[in-house]
């Protein structure tokens, strides 16, 4: 019972972060399904999908409500990412892509977007005043054919999605503004409505692959959708660009904790390997033992 109402109690902060800096849900909910509610990898990929997807869905309302959301860019964005989420979850089912690697995919990536959001939020503290343009916090871009830059990180977002359940607002806002030249406000609202797309196409690419439990999918969705209600309130008052260096620096702890525990698996898996081998050694003399 503990482990279940901490479970929910972590479940509310995916709806938070979404409503306050447009992302990090899938970031929270995998390690919570898997490490705290005991759920198969592949599955709570499957179920974090269908969480983030719903919750973001919730999330968009008060985004819509003022006005936040560029349906022509989320189009040509979202086609390119449930694209990829698609294949993403398609690749997931191949025999070598075990649990132990899709977690370590996750966990390099989470170091990855932490160093990000660290570097751009210590760039504004110390070059940019606050009364300056969202878009100040990107550099411009550097392409001529942005929307095809667009396109092709689309796809490769999409892909990281459907594969490790990650690549969600922390990939897609900062895409949005720098290569589409969108205003951050708009961009986070635009994400989360991607964010929606993204999750129905990597669900669709593992249904029928994967067992679901959907009486905790169900409840960890009141829980998060309760969250993203809150955070959205709480973003009137909290810059949630602020919030971003800290949570990055949230995303390397929870980083380190997923290398920490399947580096005890790929130890494990070292280790039964050579007992293997050394039995099949033993076998061979045994075996020539005999024949002698």
């Amino acid at each position: 019972m503990w482990i279940w109402i901490l479970g929910h109690l972590l479940a509310s902060g995916i709806g938070i972060s979404l409503g306050l800096i447009g992302g990090g849900g899938s970031v929270l909910a995998l390690p919570i399904l898997v490490y705290v509610m005991g759920v198969p990898t592949k599955s709570a990929i499957a179920m974090t999908l269908v969480i983030v997807g719903i919750v973001s869905l919730i999330g968009i309302i008060p985004h819509w409500k003022k006005g936040n959301i560029n349906y022509k860019k989320a189009y040509i964005f979202g086609s390119a990412t449930m694209l990829g989420a698609f294949i993403g979850a398609k690749i997931a089912a191949l025999p070598f892509i075990t649990d132990s690697l899709q977690m370590l995919l996750f966990a390099i990536m989470m170091l990855l977007a932490a160093g990000l959001m660290i570097q751009r939020s210590s760039q504004k503290a110390a070059n940019k005043s606050p009364e300056e343009p969202d878009l100040e916090l990107y550099p411009p871009p550097i392409c001529k054919y942005c929307w095809l830059w667009l396109l092709t990180e689309g796809l490769g977002v999409g892909i990281l999605t459907g594969l490790v359940g990650v690549g969600g607002g922390f990939a897609i806002v900062p895409a949005l503004v720098i290569l589409g030249k969108t205003p951050m406000k708009e961009a986070i609202g635009t994400s989360l409505l991607i964010l929606v797309a993204n999750s129905v196409a990597g669900f669709l690419g593992y249904l029928g692959q994967v067992e679901l439990d959907w009486q905790l999918i169900g409840t960890f969705i009141v829980a998060a959708s309760l969250g993203s209600f809150l955070g959205a309130y709480l973003s009137q008052f909290i810059d949630g660009k602020k919030l971003q260096k800290y949570f990055g620096y949230f995303l390397i702890a929870v980083a380190t904790f997923v290398l920490f525990q399947n580096q005890s698996a790929f130890q494990r898996k070292k280790s039964t390997v050579n007992w293997q081998h050394g039995s099949y050694k033993v076998g061979i003399i045994e075996s020539k033992n005999i024949k002698l």
